[in-house]
């Protein structure tokens, strides 16, 4: 993402292994406050980073990244896959269901759930972007000046909406941010229908990072598919 020179993130200076411990040392950014001008910005450049896509066969038409890496503490699956709905459908929702039961959850027909996500998004054919992948309001804030930053990826190549979904959990972004990124790049339609399914991703997530207490929000959600 900082090679892009798109949205602006911490410039990587370093990682290792040292024992038994990794390590990752970033630059540091003196954050601010940002206005509705900062975050329109924000918008307009999160939606230049979604226009790169991988340009190199053969996985350049295909979902995922080169490695598995994680969503908070919990392994994020990236196998590469060249349809998106089996990739959402199996790598995101159905790895987090298998999760989620082995820690207690009451997730009942986990395979009927994969392929109601399936069908839910067989029609929609996004180009894959190079996602944040964990975009809440946690991960962004902005420099002294007001520049517009994000931090703590769990980049893959996705749909663009997954970022801008996850952006309306937890508080969500003003109103101004949707605007900057609605004028540099539309989202397509259906996007307020597929918003919640990708949410349920986090949610489960959440669940299996924090406990019950987001047990009956992902079950509303899934309930709501059927």
């Amino acid at each position: 993402m900082y090679a892009l020179n798109t949205v602006t993130v911490p410039k990587p200076i370093c990682y290792g292994v040292s024992g038994k411990n990794s390590y990752l040392v970033l630059e540091y950014l003196n954050l601010g406050l940002g206005n509705n001008q900062s975050w329109k910005l924000l918008g307009q450049k999160l939606a230049l980073l979604h226009r790169f896509t991988k340009e190199c066969p053969p996985t350049s038409n295909y979902f995922g990244w080169h490695i598995n890496n994680t969503i908070g503490s919990t392994p994020q699956i990236n196998d590469y896959c060249d349809n998106w709905a089996d990739f959402f459908a199996q790598k995101r929702i159905g790895y987090q269901l298998t999760l989620a039961n082995r820690r207690g959850g009451n997730f009942i027909n986990p395979q009927q759930i994969i392929e109601k996500i399936r069908q839910s998004l067989e029609n929609h054919q996004p180009s894959p972007s190079l996602v944040h992948g964990d975009l809440w309001s946690g991960n962004a804030g902005f420099t002294q000046e007001g520049e517009g930053v994000i931090f703590d990826p769990a980049c893959y190549y996705g749909d663009r909406e997954v970022d801008i979904a996850m952006t309306e959990l937890f508080g969500g972004f003003p109103a101004t941010f949707y605007q900057g990124y609605n004028q540099q790049w539309p989202l397509d339609d259906g996007y307020p229908q597929r918003k919640n399914i990708y949410n349920l991703y986090h949610i489960l997530n959440h669940f299996n990072l924090f406990g019950s207490s987001y047990e009956s929000q992902a079950k509303r959600i899934i309930q709501s598919l059927f």
